[in-house]
């Protein structure tokens, strides 16, 4: 087709009226089967044109949404952070993978009918679901390239469209979608397709592995710890761990089975110690610097984790500490400049009381030291997040000088990143940092001096953060997810 080529009709799947739902899980089943038959739809024709077929219509299908009226102003339970919405009007907001969501969703829908005793409303949006999201469960299904195909793929289906894959739900106030309702929840489909598509590429594990408490860290060494552990978990029938993932979605189940070499390793490999209710742990190796604990946050957040924590190396900034002390984050400075646009420096970024005493149970716990005696190899303070690496080459007065007014204690490139993200996207956060090299003090991360801390300190440390998760796990969730993190205009969704 070119220019001259007449303009195609559009054909969609049959026309659904939209349906009232109260019992949840009835409405999720709706959302699943038009989702179904949305992407089912666009597969079919495009399987067909790929055969050789040509295009004889604009083939269209849309995402399901959710919607929701209130008329009052009723007063709701003030302890809870979600679950209704602030003012009487019309809310809504499109469904993506309703199978890889069915608990959250479930959930969520749940809060709305009990808080607000009205129904929810389920049927086709207005928004076209593009043909690469539509396929991207389907392992068979490559769409080429733009120019690959005997016709211009835009002509014929929806692509993605950048203009209306974004955070302004997150980012803004007073959100309103196209239609003029309001945002019930925090992404939508099109911003979580997206990053479920980037997921895969820089994780090489699929999203529905992901659970809902993920550790983050900067080097692989906790990886290696992260496998040994999740094989000790498979071997005890009590643990309630199923399986372990790791990257290319090798799942194992047994704890002596062998998990083939990756060929390839992906940009920030994941790995997952799985449990039938998504209760488990999942440990990210994001690297090193913070434009990559933004791209993995960034994305990870659509998911809705419960919470994720840093735990990393760290470099420590005061003379009384020692290679090996931990650092809990009670204070974050921010130099890593890459969430500026997003969520200015001058908003504070405060610590969660229910992760804080989590990681300092878990450290009593592992360590076996507690109270006073916990002072002599854990500390608590600011910790600063910069983006320049080898900071300590450049003219010290002012860096030092800045981390001295700031009482910040230890210093990285990733964990005020991921707390600040955390704040952005309303997920529950934490830092447990582990000091390994004193640079304003002459103690420089040396290889024969990496090699004795890596091998006495990474086990004990990583066990620290799964089990911070594990009384994370056992908390209700309307207690983990404080207040603190909702902003004068809230979506009622999580």
């Amino acid at each position: 087709m070119n220019s001259r080529t007449r303009t195609l009709n559009v054909e969609t799947p049959p026309a659904r009226a939209p349906r009232s739902f109260t019992d949840p899980s009835e409405a999720v089943d709706c959302l699943e089967a038009l989702y179904a038959e949305a992407t089912g739809y666009l597969t079919e024709r495009f399987s067909d044109l790929a055969r050789g077929g040509a295009p004889k219509a604009r083939y269209r299908a849309f995402y399901p949404e959710i919607r929701v009226a209130t008329t009052s102003y009723a007063k709701m339970d003030s302890r809870l952070s979600f679950g209704h919405v602030a003012r009487p009007g019309v809310y809504s907001t499109t469904i993506t993978r309703p199978d890889l969501f069915r608990n959250y969703l479930v959930q969520q829908i749940a809060q709305i009918v009990r808080n607000h005793g009205v129904s929810v409303e389920v049927g086709p949006s207005q928004t076209p679901i593009p043909i690469h999201f539509a396929v991207a469960t389907d392992d068979n299904i490559t769409v080429p390239q733009e120019g690959a195909m005997s016709y211009p793929l835009r002509d014929v289906f929806d692509v993605p469209d950048l203009t209306t894959t974004h955070d302004d739900i997150v980012n803004g106030f007073d959100f309103k979608h196209a239609d003029g309702s309001a945002a019930l929840a925090p992404f939508t489909a099109q911003r979580i397709d997206y990053s479920l598509a980037r997921l895969s590429h820089y994780t090489a594990t699929d999203p529905v592995h992901f659970q809902n408490h993920v550790l983050f860290t900067n080097y692989q060494f906790y990886v290696t710890e992260f496998e040994a552990y999740a094989r000790a978990m498979l071997a005890d029938p009590a643990s309630g761990y199923t399986s372990f993932v790791s990257t290319g979605n090798v799942e194992i189940t047994e704890a002596d089975t062998l998990i083939p070499p990756t060929a390839k390793m992906p940009q920030m490999p994941a790995y997952h110690l799985k449990r039938p209710d998504g209760q488990g742990v999942t440990l990210v190796n994001i690297g090193v610097g913070p434009s990559n604990a933004k791209t993995a946050t960034d994305h990870i957040a659509v998911l809705r984790p419960h919470a994720w924590i840093m735990v990393g190396h760290c470099a420590g900034l005061r003379n009384s500490q020692r290679l090996g002390d931990f650092v809990l984050a009670h204070a974050y400075l921010r130099e890593d400049h890459v969430l500026d646009d997003d969520l200015p420096v001058w908003v504070p970024i405060p610590a969660l009381a229910e992760i804080q005493t989590s990681l300092e149970d878990a450290v009593e716990e592992v360590t076996e030291l507690e109270g006073y005696e916990l002072k002599r190899i854990m500390r608590t303070g600011t910790v600063a997040t910069i983006d320049n690496r080898n900071w300590e080459l450049r003219d010290q007065s002012g860096p030092v000088q800045r981390l001295s007014q700031s009482r910040a204690i230890a210093l990285d490139m990733e964990s005020a990143t991921i707390a600040a993200n955390g704040f952005r996207f309303r997920v529950p956060y934490g830092t447990l940092l582990c000091v390994s090299d004193k640079p304003l003090h002459g103690e420089l991360k040396l290889p024969g001096m990496a090699s004795e801390f890596y091998t006495t300190q990474v086990a004990r440390h990583l066990l620290i953060g799964i089990r911070a998760m594990e009384i994370l796990r056992e908390m209700p969730i309307e207690r983990i997810h404080s207040r603190k993190l909702r902003s004068f205009e809230e979506t009622a969704f999580l």
